[in-house]
């Protein structure tokens, strides 16, 4: 058995043997592209420099004064220039496969996406098929995956709300096996949706083992985020201590009033404990006050037992729906009750109906929508999932600015928009949810929360979405502009950056995002325009082998 330390020490090793080949870099030109008189961001928290950029073959060659000819030279006077942003959250797998280009993601600043919360798009046995696709036809960004715990419950029990046998339980670690074989990144849950939600905390840690063996991560879109918020990143924090893993908290937030300007302190009092005790964990946040996802997450997780035939048969039933709004006052064990997080039907918005007839009702509260049907709003609710071609998105307005503002100054807390590439650009993401996020997240903290509120450091706002994330996730040479590394660059003014995308215009592009380099070549040219270019790379976890 290969131990869950193994390719740590491993990589530490692969990383000293390849130092001093990076200290032979040549210095001397020709070089691809130079980038001048910027101010320069290294990413790991220290003030600018003047600087020089030299890149070539994909690297950054120099930082600090670059003579000789380059192919291209960029002139950064009176910009910044910083590591390209990593997204600790994506929901881009699907969407790349039909388009690599990524481009709502680029103009943010994005050069790494990691994905995955739901898993793969595609079963184990496909993996490496699928990032072979990704190499061979192109993408923009660098891309990196985990595999859900969920994809090895649903391999073996289906849809079933029961826990698994002992040789059920042996499948499901041998297909997570099988995955980080391939070059997932680790395990993902996704607790508040079935069949995900209908997993013990033992049957987490049991399959997080088998991730744990090649060095996985565990990341979860925890149990709760409202009241019971703490004991849902407890959770969290035990399936990784049990099983030897990191532990990366999804969209770390506190999606419940009553709860607001203490929960979020007590959920990371926990976080903190455990990383003075020596357990890896850490947490992103977007910076938003409402969160998106589907309509369905308004129904008690048993009803979801046996997959979506059941649900629609359930839900159409008259003393279904009343156990269900019985439910709404009283909840249901193992059910984050997401209608209470918004403070009710008046803080749920429709953005996306998948109905031709129903999308009059987009943009208006689940409130407003029950009136104007003459219905209780839970049954206009449950009613436009059961019309719904696809999957009926919501906006669901949750947390307070203040707990958003406190949770971003956290150290160990990172940037992740819970958003996908769109597959059109100024389209919605490829998820049909059209939040400002998808477009908008990294500008606004440089935006908001830097140069506006001064809340955070210019240098700790680029480190929390550069060299952290990078450091979080293992990646080696990125998320720092030092020589040797990968060349993801991105250049902005800080005077002139601007987030422009808001809840009734969620497609639109920020401003000061001004150019955007990816291993080396330029992916966003000055004024915003997509150069065409697919320089991404696939991003393998520490257990991937060689096929």
């Amino acid at each position: 058995m290969i131990r869950a330390h193994q390719p740590l020490v491993l990589a530490l090793l692969c990383s000293v043997a390849v130092s001093p080949l990076r200290a032979q870099i040549d210095s001397s030109g020709p070089w691809d592209v130079v980038i001048r008189n910027g101010r320069v961001l290294d990413g790991a928290g220290n003030p600018w420099i003047l600087a020089d950029v030299a890149i070539r073959d994909g690297r950054i060659a120099v930082v600090g004064r670059v003579e000789g000819a380059a192919n291209r030279v960029i002139d950064a006077a009176g910009r910044f220039v910083a590591p390209g942003f990593i997204d600790m959250m994506d929901q881009s797998g699907a969407v790349l496969r039909r388009s690599g280009l990524a481009e709502n993601k680029l103009r943010m600043g994005v050069t790494t996406a990691i994905g995955g919360e739901g898993g793969t798009p595609i079963p184990v046995d496909s993996i490496t098929a699928y990032f072979r696709s990704l190499e061979e036809q192109g993408i923009a960004i660098n891309f990196g995956t985990y595999f859900s715990e969920t994809q090895t419950r649903r391999a073996v029990l289906g849809n079933a709300d029961r826990a698994p046998t002992d040789a059920e339980l042996e499948q499901m670690r041998g297909i997570m096996r099988r995955a980080m074989e391939q070059g997932v990144l680790g395990m993902t849950t996704a607790l508040i949706y079935p069949p995900s939600s209908f997993a013990s905390t033992d049957e987490l840690v049991a399959v997080g083992e088998a991730a744990a063996e090649y060095g996985g991560i565990y990341a979860s879109h925890i149990r709760g985020e409202g009241r019971e918020l703490v004991e849902a990143v407890d959770e969290a924090i035990a399936v990784g201590e049990r099983a030897g893993m990191p532990v990366e908290i999804f969209h770390f937030k506190a999606a419940y009033e009553p709860g607001w300007g203490t929960l979020i302190r007590e959920a990371a009092a926990r976080i903190e404990a455990a990383r003075d005790r020596g357990v890896d964990v850490a947490a992103d946040q977007y910076p938003y006050t409402a969160g998106g996802t589907g309509l369905e997450a308004t129904i008690p997780s048993w009803v979801f037992d046996g997959g979506a035939d059941s649900v629609r048969a359930r839900i159409g039933r008259p003393e279904v729906r009343e156990r269900l709004k019985t439910e709404l006052e009283t909840g249901y064990p193992g059910w984050w009750n997401i209608v209470e997080a918004a403070g009710g039907w008046d803080g749920i918005v429709l953005v996306n109906a998948r109905n031709a007839d129903n999308a009059r009702f987009e943009g208006m509260t689940l409130e407003a929508i029950g009136e104007a049907w003459g219905k209780d709003p839970a049954d206009a609710a449950w009613d436009l999932v059961a019309q719904g071609e696809g999957r009926v998105m919501a906006i669901y307005h949750m947390m307070s600015e203040d707990d958003v503002r406190w949770a971003l100054q956290r150290p160990w807390v990172s940037i992740g928009s819970d958003a996908g590439a769109a597959l059109n650009a100024g389209e919605p993401d490829v998820l049909g949810l059209p939040h400002p996020r998808s477009y908008g997240t990294f500008p606004r903290i440089l935006a908001r929360y830097v140069r506006d509120e001064g809340l955070l450091s210019l240098p700790e706002a680029v480190r929390k979405m550069t060299s952290w994330p990078a450091t979080r996730m293992r990646l080696r040479d990125r998320g720092l502009l030092r020589e040797g590394f990968w060349a993801d660059v991105v250049i902005f003014d800080l005077e002139r950056v601007q987030d422009r995308a808001t809840y009734d215009e969620p497609v639109l592009f920020p401003e000061g995002i001004d150019v955007v380099l990816v291993n080396g070549e330029v992916v966003i040219e000055e004024g915003g325009l997509h150069s065409g270019a697919l320089p991404g790379h696939v991003l393998y976890g520490p257990g991937r082998r060689s096929r």
